[in-house]
């Protein structure tokens, strides 16, 4: 029979009644076990279609194919559980199809029938025989998929049949685990009725209180916690139940955690939760550990804290290094030091470019003219890492930034030597601004540059470094001028209170209880050049 003929004799058979099919299983039976394109025969279009008396005819002409397979491993069983024809599924079974044989996927018929929540066909195939503990898709089981349907009497009719509440290892994954990574309060609940392991964990270590945490399911961590759930084992990579729900800004399960979790525990940890809510911004779960007791300026391990090349300390570093703004403001009002780091938060805030971190660690009273330990400069650090944000240096300027630092230079107006490194390379000595502006990254933005900073200064003499920068460029011509002419007495006055007033008054400046004229003297207003070809995010930092 050729292909052509056969494809139309399969779809007169798929519209054919049982008379129909007894009539051919008469005339040409062996035609009923040829396969198409896709390996089915007869047999699987009748269980695909429901066709249970077909079935019957079927497989009295040709008993050895009911556990036929198509090209995609399916049997006819599984195609009549996954379309749901309780009548085929029970011919097939009656007539001796394997109930385990899996398709390509691992899915055997009963574990079709629990992801279905087919409670008849389930029953039906348990009758049967079906294995109730074979890892189908992804080493899942049966009972898994029952459970991550929330379906409570299929978990009790496959657990009356022998299936696992607790895996026999670790390998395997324990159905009250997935209860709790799903959120199934109901599920969990009945598996512990069944005796499970509420401690039982995964080949990494994570138990049920891990995975609820991560997943925010509040009243599933309840419900662990009140069945006696550990909550001081940690998984693999050391962290507690506590941390992963304070690592996932689940504020109201920290609050359940807290109070049964091991301070000893904790402080044996590599990382505290406070710092695993500032490096993940957690305003929330920091304000609620800090609430039940954590010391906000614990520092990490020192073995934790050595792996980083600035060796961070504090939850408020991790707070400022991650951009975590609302968190770090938790942290400073609950008292948090600015000081304690080798490298000062500031410097970080400022280096990201955010001006809100920086007004509130200014606030706070970090040092403006703070330096990093291994790059000796003469100059405050800050100003170099906000060199292309004038916006962001003014307001470090405006805060007390040491700037005639940035124009003492040993060499004055005599010329200066060659540069035989770059400003990134180590110096023997601490590296002066000129010699900082003046490297190929750095020029470009040396005209506004040296203009802001002028206005926060008296009168200085720039050195034969800056000037040459300056006359690199027709429009920086007026800034060399400014440094050139004398500057006005209002001018020099303004810079002289103000550095008598210092830094922490200057950041309080406008609260103070002086004339709004005053007050206005004071603040240092800086018009742009005209000439000002700066890029568009630094073109207004009046």
């Amino acid at each position: 029979m050729s292909k052509f003929r056969y494809n139309e004799y399969l779809s007169q058979f798929r519209n054919a009644n049982v008379c129909t099919v007894n009539a051919l299983a008469t005339s040409c039976p062996s035609n009923l076990v040829k396969e198409n394109k896709d390996g089915w025969i007869c047999l699987h279009y009748s269980a695909y279609y429901g066709e249970a008396e077909c079935l019957k005819t079927l497989l009295k002409v040709h008993p050895n194919s009911v556990d036929k397979r198509t090209l995609q491993e399916q049997t006819a069983l599984l195609l009549a559980v996954s379309c749901e024809h309780l009548s085929c599924a029970r011919c097939l079974l009656e007539s001796g199809a394997d109930p385990d044989i899996s398709n390509k996927y691992k899915e055997t018929p009963l574990f079709r029938a629990c992801e279905l929540e087919n409670i008849d066909m389930v029953n039906l195939l348990l009758s049967h025989g079906a294995t109730v503990n074979q890892r189908c898709s992804q080493t899942r089981t049966a009972l898994l998929e029952a459970v991550s349907r929330n379906h409570i009497k299929i978990c009790e009719m496959l657990i009356d049949a022998g299936a696992f509440i607790n895996p026999p290892n670790s390998y395997s994954i324990a159905p009250l685990i997935v209860a709790a990574q799903q959120g199934h309060l109901r599920a969990l609940s009945f598996l512990i009725t069944k005796g499970a392991d509420v401690n039982m964990q995964t080949c990494d270590g994570l138990t049920a209180l891990h995975k609820a945490c991560t997943n925010g399911h509040r009243e599933i961590v309840a419900m662990l916690l009140s069945k006696n759930a550990d909550a001081n084992k940690c998984c693999n990579s050391g962290l507690l139940p506590l941390h992963v729900a304070a690592q996932y800004g689940h504020h109201e399960m920290v609050s359940l955690l807290v109070p049964v979790t091991s301070r000893a525990r904790l402080r044996h940890s590599w990382i505290s939760p406070l710092h695993l809510a500032a490096q993940h911004n957690r305003p929330l779960v920091a304000a609620a550990l800090l609430q039940t007791g954590a010391e906000v300026n614990a520092p990490l391990p020192h073995a934790h804290s050595a792996q980083f090349a600035d060796h961070r300390a504090t939850a408020l570093y991790l707070a400022v290094a991650h951009g975590s703004t609302q968190t770090a403001e938790v942290l400073l009002k609950a008292g948090a030091r600015v000081d304690l780091d080798p490298v000062s938060p500031l410097l970080v805030a400022v280096k990201q470019g955010c001006v809100r971190t920086v007004n509130l660690l200014l606030h706070q009273g970090a040092d403006v003219n703070a330096k990093i330990p291994c790059h000796a400069t003469t100059f405050p650090t800050a100003i170099g890492l906000c060199v292309n944000n004038l916006p962001l240096l003014k307001c470090l300027l405006d805060n007390g930034c040491n700037t005639r630092s940035c124009f003492t230079c040993i060499y004055g107006p005599k010329p200066h030597p060659d540069a035989t490194n770059t400003c990134s390379e180590p110096h023997e000595r601490p590296i002066q601004f000129c010699e900082w502006l003046a490297s190929s990254i750095m020029c470009k933005w040396a005209g506004p540059m040296i203009d802001l900073l002028l206005e926060h200064v008296g009168q200085v003499q720039l050195c034969s470094k800056l000037t040459e920068l300056l006359d690199s460029t027709e429009e920086w011509r007026a800034v060399k001028g400014k440094s050139m002419s004398p500057r006005s007495l209002l001018h020099l006055c303004r810079v002289k209170i103000r550095s008598q007033i210092g830094g922490r008054t200057l950041r309080s400046l406008t609260s103070l209880p002086l004339p709004d004229r005053m007050l206005s003297y004071l603040t240092v207003h800086v018009q742009p050049s005209p000439h000002d070809h700066m890029n568009n995010k630094n073109k207004g930092y009046i």
